[in-house]
């Protein structure tokens, strides 16, 4: 995540060991990519998607986020919920080209780097529901 996150405040190993030690979270990862995301009550939530940036724009982040869609719809979610920062367009068009589209925005939500705030647009996507016996699995608790 240091690596990925260029203009962001990554999360520190705290933050990851706290988060996937939650009940419903999944973390699942390609190659040099990585996605922790919650599941519950019927909506996915991405908390974390990140790929050395090396390997950026291979694909990984796009087949990390089609695993997540399989998961979460053989677990019947109706959406998936993120937030990402306004200002980050290469995210903001990476997400609206796979049908996510804004319906909120945290203002300040994000810290910077440099100390500054970003607000953070919250991005929607349903789900459609589909049955796949081959559906990949997650390392989830």
């Amino acid at each position: 995540m240091d690596r990925a996150y260029v203009d962001m405040r990554p999360w520190s190993a705290e933050e990851v060991a706290a988060t996937l030690a939650r009940p419903h979270t999944h973390f699942l990862s390609r190659d040099n990519g990585g996605l922790i995301a919650q599941l519950v009550a019927g909506e996915c939530e991405i908390l974390a998607i990140a790929t050395e940036p090396d390997v950026q724009r291979k694909g990984i982040a796009s087949a990390l986020l089609s695993d997540l869609i399989d998961i979460a719809a053989q677990e019947n979610a109706a959406r998936i919920l993120l937030e990402v920062a306004s200002r980050n367009d290469p995210a903001r068009a990476f997400y609206t080209a796979r049908g996510f589209a804004p319906v909120g925005t945290r203002r300040g939500y994000y810290t910077l780097r440099d100390g500054s705030k970003d607000d953070a647009l919250v991005l929607s996507r349903a789900i459609a529901q589909r049955q796949s016996e081959d559906a990949p699995t997650s390392q989830g608790t």
